[in-house]
């Protein structure tokens, strides 16, 4: 889980003097985008991202095949990471618009093990995609709704502004969070708003227990190789080719093949038997979220069916 943020610099420094945006493809094959417990530097990050964008945009498809139905909109580009505006399966025009990440994306650093966020003031803003992934709005938060990197690795904020409005400005809809578990073979998309970067491959199976320093996931998505996602890739919306919705938030890889280490996660079976898999990237499912989301898409975490970690 390591922030690109050194990267954004160097690729600020270089779009000042000329230089090929190719250097800044240089990030580890993880999905994550923080230092551990360490704030980003909210101005500069700001400013980085804006101009990262830009570079970005000549990076896109340069080592990653993108999907022919899959596009950008309604994914956002956060100041360390990517994410997307999603609805639930039973959200309404007119409700608040949510925007899912991870836990370890937040503007105020990793939550710790067993640590759950909900329902904290937030002004973080998000910029907005469109189809061919040029940003074509700010979008801004007024909640931090949820956030946990404990099980799952997930965050939802809560935007000032309802699906209605976003579509009748932009005419941009949300992306749906899918009601049920993938499955193994299930054709994906991962698509970074930060990259404006589409990966495709396949599911190839799920870690009982996804194990990275501290932290444990539960269930994790396991991808095929082609999905060598980098960082700034965390909370990238990991989409169903066929249905289009979603089904996961992408979160990380095994960088060096060392064992259940920050940046090297280890897979851990029912009987603790540990599997370290070099080079492969996993995701998060997010189809539990569904269940605790109720009408005006208020979190509900004592809604039948939620079983999220509760604070």
């Amino acid at each position: 889980m390591r922030k690109p943020l050194v990267v954004a610099l160097c690729a600020l420094a270089l779009a000042g003097v000329g230089a090929t945006p190719a250097v800044a493809a240089a990030p580890s094959p993880t999905g994550a985008d923080t230092t551990t417990g360490t704030a980003p530097a909210t101005s500069l990050t700001d400013v980085v991202n804006d101009t990262v964008g830009a570079v970005a945009d000549t990076l896109s498809g340069l080592t990653a095949p993108k999907s022919a139905a899959v596009n950008f909109a309604g994914t956002v580009s956060l100041s360390n990471c990517s994410g997307s505006v999603v609805r639930m399966p039973d959200s309404a025009a007119s409700d608040p618009a949510l925007v899912l990440t991870n836990g370890h994306c937040l503007e105020s650093g990793f939550p710790a093990p067993g640590q759950v966020l909900t329902d904290r003031a937030s002004s973080r803003t998000f910029g907005l995609l469109n189809a061919s992934g040029a940003k074509v709005a700010t979008l801004r938060a007024d909640r931090l709704v949820y956030a946990t990197m404990t099980d799952t690795d997930a965050a939802i904020y809560r935007l000032n502004t309802t699906y209605a409005r976003i579509k009748s400005a932009y005419g941009i809809d949300p992306l749906t969070l899918s009601g049920s578990r993938p499955a193994a073979g299930t054709a994906i998309s991962v698509v970074s708003g930060y990259w404006k970067r589409i990966y495709s491959c396949s599911v190839d199976g799920f870690a009982y227990r996804l194990k990275e320093g501290g932290w444990t996931w539960k269930d994790s998505v396991r991808y095929t190789s082609a999905c060598d996602t980098i960082g700034g890739t965390s909370g990238s919306p990991v989409v169903d080719d066929a249905t289009g919705k979603v089904v996961a938030v992408n979160n990380t890889g095994n960088e060096d093949g060392a064992r259940c280490t920050v940046n090297n996660p280890c897979e851990v079976d029912r009987n603790g038997g540990v599997t370290v898999r070099q080079g492969i990237n996993y995701a998060q499912q997010t189809y539990p979220f569904t269940a605790c989301f109720t009408t005006g898409n208020r979190l509900d975490l004592s809604a039948s069916g939620c079983t999220v970690p509760k604070p």
